[in-house]
């Protein structure tokens, strides 16, 4: 997590785009830095160019906390807090800074492909792959595309889902691949993400999301939550690191709703 000295041509700009925004999101205690100004053509103040020569993203850091703001929860699906990425969808500068969190990140770890899950991986991975540089790879639900192969089905906070397919010839083996998702809570998903890489000789080098819900990481048999951990020993893929830049500790904005409001999200 730890980001050396080292940045490409695209790092540099991503870093000068961010800077010149309306809204420039807080740099992190401890970070070395060089400054220069900036000022937004539209925008009367200024704002410091800072390029981080030693970085660590740590969860619920001072960019977490910020880009919280933007993920409002919502009582959907019967959940009481369903955390919506649309809130930063429709902030440019957020969606943005959020992208080059993860795109620093992986520069240094070093991955061949980004794989994204159906469906809110498919926004947030194709970004990060193209700064990278690195192909794209969908993973959908059965049915959707040719020459693939399916993992078992698997649980979800929501109940039971078919598994995840791949196309055949996406991952190589040897390939070190990144698997992006928007949110990970009990891990079913991700562990099916996860199966179909092993399956055809790949390695996953992370699993990655914005949002982790740390409850079920290990929660205490009395909780009656289900436990990710468990799950992923329980199918031999518990060597796979899982990565979130924040967590329900600090997403604590309360979507305003209207009157009338009613739950209507898609039976589980």
């Amino acid at each position: 997590m730890i980001q050396r000295s080292i940045y490409s041509l695209f790092s540099i700009k991503a870093l000068i785009l961010n800077c010149i925004t309306i809204a420039c999101l807080p740099i992190p205690t401890g970070a070395t830095h060089v400054n220069s100004s900036c000022t937004h053509p539209n925008h009367s103040n200024t704002c410091r160019l800072n390029i981080m020569s030693s970085k660590t993203y740590e969860q619920d850091g001072e960019e977490a906390r910020e880009i919280a703001k933007y993920l409002p929860y919502f009582p959907f699906k019967g959940i009481p807090r369903f955390y919506d990425i649309g809130g930063f969808l429709e902030k440019p500068e957020v969606f943005q800074h959020i992208v080059d969190i993860f795109v620093k990140r992986y520069e240094e770890i070093g991955i061949d492909s980004v794989a994204g899950l159906d469906a809110r991986g498919f926004i947030l991975g194709p970004p990060i792959a193209l700064a990278l540089k690195k192909p794209f790879i969908m993973m959908r639900k059965q049915g959707k595309m040719p020459n693939s192969i399916s993992s078992q089905e698997y649980d979800t906070e929501y109940g039971k889902r078919s598994g995840l397919t791949v196309q055949r010839d996406k991952v190589k083996k040897g390939d070190r691949v990144l698997i992006i998702d928007d949110l990970v809570a009990t891990g079913g998903t991700l562990s099916s993400a996860v199966n179909l890489v092993h399956m055809l000789g790949g390695t996953v080098v992370e699993c990655a999301c914005v949002v982790e819900l740390k409850m079920f990481i290990d929660p205490s048999e009395e909780s009656g939550l289900p436990s990710r951990t468990k799950l992923f020993k329980s199918q031999n893929i518990g060597h796979v690191p899982v990565w979130g830049l924040i967590s329900e500790d600090v997403l604590t904005a309360e979507a305003k709703l209207p009157d009338g409001y009613v739950d209507d999200g898609e039976e589980h």
